[in-house]
């Protein structure tokens, strides 16, 4: 892939110019900050809270290492979804709408090179930030609780990454697929909230990326994952197809002054 290197180097440059990774990375990490503190101190405030009122006894069990997992998958996979959704909107999009696509494809760059460049930075930025998230939430985790298993917590961070990527890409086909970055978005919004209904079968959300949050939980917590390797494969295999169509579609898209 002709150019991919260079046109990699330009987009990770972009990523910290515009704050794209400052922006990724800071909400991550807050993400990451506030999973074991809630998972710590939410059942004591709400313990302050109701026994403030007269004849109201509130009792909650001990807060455990099981509780700031919980709530890890909640905020980092659950709330990053958005992250990873509207991350890639205008990664195509935008190059597109604004004519620089077929401007750069004019130089020594295929457009090979050109897509997988942005889809290795996308990568890049929801793996920091990620990775970023896992690595203090397991630090405040072992303060306020006790230390999780190494190997399996790194286990559940890269299920959580797998299940963003997945998301991210729906909206990275939408940006190869049309011109607008809302449109794009729109696109992503859109199977996120397919997959979603197609998750309600419990059989059927093993496929999906919410099917890798249940043997996530399991890895953290030293339990051994049922159905681990279906729901791995079966977004890896959704993970090439989604860039596979994306590919499809962008070589066979007219752009002005592009080459091949």
């Amino acid at each position: 892939m002709e150019g991919f290197s260079v046109f990699l180097r330009k987009e990770l440059r972009e990523a910290v110019r515009s704050n794209r990774l400052l922006v990724v990375v800071a909400v991550f990490v807050v993400l990451g900050i506030i999973s074991p503190l809630t998972a710590k101190y939410t059942p004591e405030l709400l313990k302050a809270i109701g026994t403030g009122q007269p004849g109201v006894q509130i009792t909650f069990p001990t807060p455990t290492v099981a509780d700031s997992i919980a709530q890890f998958l909640k905020n980092v996979a659950g709330t990053g979804i958005f992250i990873a959704l509207l991350l890639p909107m205008g990664m195509v999009a935008r190059e597109k709408e604004r004519g620089t696509a077929a401007f750069v494809l004019t130089k020594p760059i295929s457009r090979a090179a050109f897509l997988a460049a942005k889809l290795v930075a996308l990568l890049a930025l929801l793996g920091a930030g990620v990775a970023l998230a896992a690595l203090v939430t397991y630090i405040y985790t072992a303060i306020l609780f006790e230390p999780m298993t190494v190997g399996g917590f790194i286990g559940c961070s890269l299920l959580v990454l797998l299940s963003l990527v997945v998301y991210g890409l729906l909206t990275f086909l939408g940006s190869t697929l049309v011109r607008s970055q809302l449109a794009a978005v729109g696109v992503g919004l859109a199977a996120w909230v397919l997959i979603s209904l197609v998750g309600i079968n419990p059989t059927a959300a093993q496929y999906t990326p919410a099917g890798l949050l249940a043997p996530a939980s399991a890895l953290a917590r030293g339990v051994a994952p049922d159905h681990l390797l279906l729901s791995v494969i079966a977004n890896i295999v959704l993970c090439v197809i989604l860039a596979a169509a994306a590919w499809l579609v962008f070589r066979r898209q007219e752009l002005a002054g592009a080459v091949e």
